[in-house]
């Protein structure tokens, strides 16, 4: 396969058999480790590994290789694993309004599928080190952060402007970024990190992180809130519907990519 051959509208569910008889027998709907396409997707790790490999802003070239094992893709010592950064919160925090949105909306299920199809295309999924204690990890157990996308790249962004800065409540990400720095210093700076991986649609024009719903911020800005997420219907609507446009103007990037 060629950087040719991505199709943006690929959705790597397909490659998992069972994914839905196994999505749907919990009343929740949830995704387990047994239906993952992160791990199980075999066109998912091709992509990755095409798509992120060529030229870095600091001038090194990234040839990613599948690794063998629990290794997903490797490079330069470095060990890769696939995730998702589009999130319905499927949680059990979030049940209530889950189970109001089962009333409300008329073809609930297709909703749901619909909206995990577009997520499992590539413009819902990046790269991250695979350690102990890695982003993919630690952004979905912070509680300041709770899985959340652009709470996530809010902390990047911090981390690259003000590195020093320890502070939980300015950066509740900085140890798990910190101890992720060889990556990070691979595109010098914030625009460096964005451009690389086609994020330029997750911010506004004065460069500021689009919040996909409430911030939960203080007013100085510092994150003050544990558990962000929806607290109604309507902020989980918006927080989907944010989403979707995002991740489909992001395939776009990546089509236009692949087409020059």
């Amino acid at each position: 396969m060629t950087l040719r051959d991505i199709n943006i509208n690929s959705c790597f569910i397909d490659d998992i058999d069972d994914f839905w008889d196994t999505f749907w027998s919990n009343n929740i709907g949830v995704i387990s480790k047994k239906i993952d396409p992160d791990s199980r997707s075999a066109t998912l790790r091709i992509y990755h590994q095409i798509l992120w490999s060529r030229e870095l802003p600091n001038g090194q070239k990234m040839v990613l290789e599948k690794g063998t094992m629990s290794d997903y893709l490797k490079w330069n010592g470095m060990r890769f694993a696939s995730d998702s950064i589009f999130t319905q919160h499927r949680y059990k925090k979030c049940l209530p309004i889950l189970q109001l949105l089962e009333k409300q909306i008329p073809d609930y299920k297709k909703f749901v599928s619909d909206t995990l199809r577009l997520s499992y295309t590539i413009g819902g999924m990046i790269i991250f080190p695979k350690m102990k204690g890695s982003m993919n990890q630690d952004r979905g157990t912070n509680p300041m952060i709770a899985d959340r996308w652009d709470m996530t790249l809010e902390c990047i962004k911090r981390y690259y402007e003000n590195p020093h800065n320890c502070e939980y409540c300015y950066n509740p990400l900085w140890t798990t970024i910190k101890r992720n720095e060889e990556f990070f210093s691979l595109f010098v700076d914030f625009s460096g990190y964005i451009n690389f991986f086609f994020l330029q649609d997750y911010l506004n024009s004065e460069m500021e992180v689009i919040r996909f719903f409430d911030d939960r911020m203080d007013m100085n800005g510092n994150f003050s809130k544990k558990y962000p997420l929806p607290q109604n219907t309507e902020e989980y609507l918006k927080n989907i519907a944010i989403q979707k446009e995002i991740v489909n103007k992001r395939n776009e990037r990546i089509r236009s990519f692949i087409q020059s």
